[in-house]
C-alpha cells in the first residue's frame, strides 16, 4: 500500500485540494465500535458476491492470527485470491481489500500476499469500488459503508467519504471506466482489471 509514513494509505485520500470549495457532510459519526462486522451480514451472500470476482474467503476461529491482514487483526488479509477474515472482522475491511485484489494489475495479483500495492490513483478507485459493492450486500448499501469508514479513520478532503464519493471521486470513477471494472452507465461489469 501507498501512503506518507505512519498513515494507512487505504485511510486516506491524497489528493491535491481542488480550486472550489465544498463543504464537509454535517452527518453525526459512527463510533467505530459500531461498525458492521462481517458476522453482523449474511456471509454466504457477501461470500458469493466475492467469488463472482475469483476471490475465496476463509472465516477463521476468533482471535485467530489473520494470514495476510497489512494492518493486523482484526483487518481483512490478502494471500493470492483468498481473503482471509474473522466474525469480528469489518465489513468495509472485507470488502476494502477485496477491492484491491479487483483492481491491481495481473501481476501483482499473481504474486499478492499481504500487501496491495498500487498508487494513490488505485487506491482512491478501491475505495470507490467498495462504496459500490456495498449496495450488493443486503442490509449494508453505501449509506452505511460510508459511515463505516468515516468511523474506522478513512479521510477525505471534503470531511467525509460520503461527500467525496457523491461530490469528488469523478477521477476514480474514470479508473474504474478505464481499467474494465465499472461500465460507462457506471454500473459493475464483474471484471477485475484489465492487462
Amino acid at each position: 500500500m501507498i501512503g506518507p509514513p505512519g498513515l494507512p494509505s487505504s485511510r486516506i485520500n491524497v489528493n491535491q485540494p481542488r480550486a472550489h470549495s465544498e463543504q464537509p457532510s454535517a452527518e453525526p459519526p459512527t463510533p467505530a465500535s459500531s461498525v458492521r462486522r462481517w458476522e453482523q451480514v449474511d456471509r454466504e451472500c457477501a461470500a458469493a458476491l466475492l467469488a463472482r470476482f475469483g476471490i475465496g474467503v476463509r472465516e477463521l476461529l476468533p482471535g485467530s492470527r489473520i494470514p495476510g491482514s497489512y494492518w493486523g487483526e482484526p483487518e481483512a488479509g490478502l494471500v493470492g485470491n483468498r481473503l482471509y477474515l474473522r466474525s469480528d472482522t469489518p465489513l468495509h475491511s472485507a470488502l476494502h481489500e477485496a477491492c484491491h485484489y479487483v483492481c491491481m494489475d495481473p501481476t501483482r495479483r499473481a504474486a499478492l500476499d499481504t500487501d496491495a500495492g498500487g498508487d494513490y490513483a488505485e487506491e482512491d478507485a478501491v475505495c470507490y469500488l467498495q462504496i459500490l459493492l456495498a449496495d450488493e450486500i443486503p442490509g449494508f448499501g453505501q449509506a452505511r459503508m460510508t459511515a463505516d469508514m468515516d468511523a474506522w479513520g478513512y479521510t477525505f478532503r471534503l470531511g467525509t467519504a460520503r461527500a467525496w464519493f457523491k461530490q469528488d471521486a469523478q477521477d476514480a470513477r474514470d479508473w474504474l471506466i478505464r481499467h474494465g471494472v465499472v461500465g460507462q452507465d457506471g454500473r459493475l461489469t464483474w471484471s477485475l482489471r484489465l492487462a
